[in-house]
């Protein structure tokens, strides 16, 4: 079976998932570790508290006008498959939901030191979780999609526009939240300083990836 173009092998769809899930485990690590929310989730995270919206319904929301701003910006060089990305931000929410509750297990971090060890646990699984599953390109997350679509039109490296997106991801959290809220919200220190290492720690994964197979990963492949 064919899907971009490529054979839709169990790997591919393993890598798939997997990534998505890692991902989602990452959020939850940055939620429990009090330092702020991950980038990713930041905005979703604002709603929850402004509106009280449930964080997988939030998610969904968010995903959705993401798909709206990658079509603008690709314009007949958006695909249809790309539509699915709504649908992917449903598994993505649920998996986040699900990942969140399981942190329910995990003792709160009682000092900066066991705060800040989560918060490097976060940014490792997210990155991890980016580089199994956007390169297996089935159907990417808008956040990814967005910025893949935005490292095409700018001729950028994927890792160097994820970095500048989730700061401009950030810092829309942090106005939701000051504006609604009166206080940062779901943006904390962690939150800032995974939004500038999280793009940075897939550059060298994929170096060493590089380094240890030989195999370029092809981050931008829509």
């Amino acid at each position: 079976m064919q899907f971009s173009g490529e054979e839709l092998t169990f790997r591919r769809v393993f890598s798939y998932i997997f990534g998505l899930y890692l991902i989602t485990l990452g959020v939850a690590f940055s939620i429990k570790s009090g330092l702020g929310s991950a980038p990713v989730s930041s905005i979703p995270y604002a709603m929850n508290l402004i509106w009280n919206i449930e964080i997988g319904v939030a998610t969904f929301l968010f995903h959705s006008l993401l798909v709206a701003i990658e079509l603008i910006l690709l314009k007949r060089d958006f695909k249809r498959k790309h539509f699915l990305q709504v649908f992917v931000g449903v598994l993505f929410g649920a998996f986040t939901s699900f990942s969140v509750s399981l942190m329910y297990f995990i003792p709160p971090a009682y000092n900066l030191l066991l705060a800040v060890l989560m918060c490097a646990i976060s940014i490792l699984l997210i990155a991890l979780g980016l580089f199994f599953y956007v390169p297996a390109n089935i159907i990417p997350l808008s956040v990814e999609g967005v910025t893949q679509a935005i490292a095409i039109v700018s001729n950028r490296p994927f890792s160097t526009i994820k970095v500048y997106f989730d700061i401009c991801v950030v810092s829309t959290a942090l106005i939701l939240s000051w504006v609604f809220l009166g206080e940062f919200g779901s943006v904390g220190l962690g939150t800032i300083i995974e939004a500038l290492l999280i793009g940075t720690t897939v550059r060298y994964i994929h170096k060493l990836n590089l380094h240890l197979t030989g195999k370029h990963v092809d981050l931008k492949k829509m």
